[in-house]
């Protein structure tokens, strides 16, 4: 009976769904691609194809978390998190940038402005640029698509006037750890994407805030009738989002050493809304997986290194995934549900 349960109550999660297509894919490179789970340790440090899918992982995994709650509280995506990475890169490439100057007769970058303050002032900037999207949404009433399409637009064109049209080269080393260093054997970008989750899943498991997210999201009406303020949710939401685009905005820069406002975070949205969806976030708002959008996050960043590790055309890669996508999408049909739901229970009457 207790096995019976179990498999039912996996059928109705799509991140079951989620984690068998992601076992199937690293059951296929055990097969078909060579050292793919070979890890080894190099200084200390670990180095492998998995670890690699953790670290390049990691900025899509923080877009993801941004991205369901503003999914789950609002019905809609946010379009502009690609161009708040680029805004906020160019931001934090301007401010440290790197001078050379003469220290104890050794020539030494140091940083135009103090890190932790370029940092703070990055974010700040991102998570305003998050608040800019609530508004529109909020008061001024517009669809969440069409509002972030406005700085989806505008954002590059605005890290363009920061960088002055140019590729900013970051000379400051301690600023290549955010995105290259390492803590404890693994990357350090590795323990920004769990800390945000762990911060993340405080505050909406821990406390109210993540009802009033998934009742906002349900029926927005019947959450006002109930007492609770709407527009502070989507607020919080949207801003989280700039907060989640603007750390991986700076785990890119600091992994590259520069910022390119023309591609930095280019196309990301579009992965971000795919693992929040794969995940279990439903588009209708309401019920959202922040546990579930990692696992979307990180099926993306495996099929993606796949990809590239069998040199599969770019023209063909997004085919590809696109197939892939479809088969998790087929899994958590009510179809595919309702058979586990059956087969738990012991019924053998055909599904309908």
């Amino acid at each position: 009976m207790a096995g019976k349960t179990a498999i039912q109550s996996m059928a109705k999660s799509k991140v079951f769904s989620a984690l068998i297509v992601l076992a199937l894919l690293l059951l296929f490179n055990l097969f078909f691609t060579k050292n793919f789970f070979v890890i080894t340790i190099r200084e200390g440090h670990l180095f492998g194809t998995l670890i690699d899918i953790l670290n390049r992982g990691a900025p899509l995994m923080l877009l993801s978390m941004g991205m369901t709650l503003v999914i789950a509280s609002t019905g809609g995506t946010d379009l502009s998190v690609g161009a708040i990475i680029a805004i906020t890169a160019a931001m934090v490439s301007k401010l440290i940038g790197g001078n050379l100057v003469m220290v104890d007769g050794v020539q030494t970058y140091v940083t135009e402005t103090p890190m932790i303050l370029a940092i703070i002032i990055s974010l700040g900037l991102a998570m305003a640029l998050g608040l800019w999207n609530g508004i529109l949404v909020t008061y001024g009433k517009i669809q969440p698509i069409v509002a972030t399409l406005v700085l989806m637009v505008a954002g590059r064109g605005i890290a363009q006037l920061i960088t002055s049209g140019q590729i900013i080269t970051v000379y400051y080393k301690p600023f290549f750890f955010i995105g290259g260093g390492w803590l404890l054997g693994f990357p350090f970008a590795i323990f920004i994407a769990l800390f945000v989750f762990a911060l993340a899943g405080i505050f909406t498991r821990r406390t109210s805030l993540g009802l009033f997210i998934e009742s906002v999201g349900g029926n927005n009406e019947a959450s006002w009738y109930a007492g609770i303020n709407e527009r502070a949710v989507k607020l919080f939401s949207f801003i989280f989002c700039g907060f989640c685009a603007g750390v991986a905005g700076l785990i890119i820069c600091s992994n590259v050493k520069s910022a390119d406002a023309n591609n930095a975070g280019l196309n990301t949205e579009l992965d971000a809304i795919l693992a929040a969806v794969i995940g279990g976030t439903s588009m209708a708002g309401g019920k959202f997986s922040l546990s579930g959008s990692l696992v979307g996050a990180l099926l993306i960043q495996t099929l993606t290194t796949t990809i590239y590790a069998f040199g599969v055309p770019p023209e063909v890669s997004l085919v590809v995934k696109s197939l892939v996508v479809v088969l998790v999408c087929f899994l958590q049909s009510s179809v595919v549900s309702g058979f586990f739901t059956k087969l738990g229970s012991g019924k053998k009457e055909a599904l309908v």
